[in-house]
């Protein structure tokens, strides 16, 4: 029987990369028989989607979110996976096959010197910043630098490995095997904390079989009392694990040090040699660092951030208008990061359970920015498929010869990715070190 529409959305979730392959291939031919039609594109975006290579909590894959971005119409999606590129090449590919403007990241975590004393975007961690690099090319371009991307992976495996000991000692009936157990649910293993968390919450059920005794141990060790309806593995339950076992105040915290994680620059310096954009993340402008906006944008691109990210519904409370703190305190970021020039580009994670795959842009708050969280994402497209076929990307060599001022870039970037159709992208492939931006505008406009 011929599978439906339906089931060959949830395979795109396997961990089996053939059976993704498989199953985006019968979807595209649903396209072409005109069995599925797609939307066209809006001024939607989000590029800022983690896919199931480091956590996503519906389980998406890179081709399941290229697949569910252009089934919303979005006008560009990227995924940001943490710590890792797992899914960069399967998400261009999808990306391009399904005629959807694309990006792919990384997101980390790095040491601000400057900061030290102030929380940045991490709570409770003075000095202690999320951070991206966005528009990542492929993984040819990162072979140079594999001895960091490795780095990386290690890093992370080793700070779960620690962390778990430490938590296994409290939730002592219900401690975990990382290989055997929390490995199992990552397709790739890299697990996160929030991995960590559903195999505590399986394994919990897994040795209470009775509700009322389910419910008794997580009261007990958490502090908090959770109805049967909300087991096994409710989003309140998985949040509080993590905020009761793993965050400042948790058994299995550790405040992290100067040595804890790398410095933002060495990150962007790794990021720009391959190919990259160093990109400031914005939380939502209450904590101390992030209420010293003009300083932190000084410090940062000091070391080599291009653009900054915002996760829009951290940033404003809707109905509340400006009268929010976080959305005037989100206009001002804005504001200021526009005056230097800076895209920016938005979107929400879908790594806990609730989140949407698009932000609301049509609410009072977000509809004055909406343009402006457009024309970054065109920029970043631009970038990545420019940078990908022939090297000729925004922190390149070439962009720094061709264009006397940042916004003269952006006005490049940003009408090349409103006219590039992501299925003509291999054109690119003609130019080089001394093709004319307006030339190359002019022959993709033809």
């Amino acid at each position: 029987m011929k599978p439906s529409i339906g089931q060959l959305q949830t395979r795109l979730d396997s961990n089996d990369a053939t059976e993704r392959r498989v199953s985006l291939n019968k979807l595209l031919n649903a396209l072409e028989t005109g069995e599925r039609i797609l939307p066209k594109e809006s001024q939607e975006t989000n590029v800022h989607y983690h896919t199931f290579f480091s956590y996503n909590a519906c389980g998406y894959s890179p081709s399941r979110i290229a697949w569910e971005a252009r089934n919303l119409g979005l006008a560009v999606a990227g995924i940001v996976d943490f710590d890792v590129f797992d899914g960069l090449e399967e998400f261009y590919d999808a990306s391009e096959k399904l005629g959807l403007k694309g990006s792919v990241g990384m997101e980390t975590r790095v040491f601000v010197p400057e900061f030290a004393d102030k929380v940045i975007n991490s709570p409770g961690e003075p000095g202690i910043s999320y951070h991206m690099g966005t528009g990542f090319p492929s993984l040819a371009a990162l072979e140079d630098q594999q001895a960091y991307c490795d780095k990386l992976r290690q890093t992370v495996i080793e700070r779960n490995k620690g962390l778990l000991s430490r938590v296994n000692r409290y939730l002592d009936a219900i401690s975990l095997d990382y290989e055997n157990e929390v490995l199992p649910l990552t397709p790739a293993n890299n697990a996160t904390e929030r991995h960590v968390c559903v195999a505590y919450a399986k394994k919990a059920r897994a040795v209470f079989l009775n509700d009322k005794d389910l419910c008794h141990y997580w009261a007990d060790k958490l502090g908090t009392e959770f109805s049967p309806d909300s087991l096994p593995e409710s989003k309140d339950l998985l949040n509080t694990i993590r905020a009761k076992t793993m965050k400042k105040g948790g058994v299995g915290y550790v405040q992290p040090d100067t040595g804890s994680f790398p410095t933002m620059e060495e990150v962007n310096s790794f990021i720009l040699a391959t190919g990259g954009i160093p990109t400031l993340t914005w939380l939502d402008g209450t904590s101390d660092g992030e209420q010293e906006m003009e300083r932190l944008l000084d410090v940062s691109m000091g070391t080599g951030v291009a653009a900054v990210n915002i996760i829009p519904n951290r940033n404003y409370t809707p109905g509340l208008g400006t009268s929010d703190i976080k959305c005037q305190n989100l206009y001002a970021f804005v504001k200021l990061a526009e005056s230097r020039d800076l895209p920016i580009i938005v979107g929400t994670e879908m790594n806990s359970p609730g989140q949407k795959m698009v932000d609301d842009f049509q609410t009072d708050e977000l509809i004055p920015l909406t343009g402006i969280f457009l024309r970054g994402a065109y920029v970043i497209y631009a970038h990545s498929a420019m940078q990908r076929h022939c090297g000729l990307g925004y922190t390149s060599q070439w962009a720094r010869k061709h264009f006397d001022s940042i916004k003269a870039k952006n006005t490049f970037f940003e009408a090349l990715g409103q006219s590039l159709a992501p299925r003509d992208q291999r054109i690119l492939a003609q130019y080089g070190p001394t093709s004319d931006p307006q030339d190359i505008i002019r022959q993709i406009k033809a």
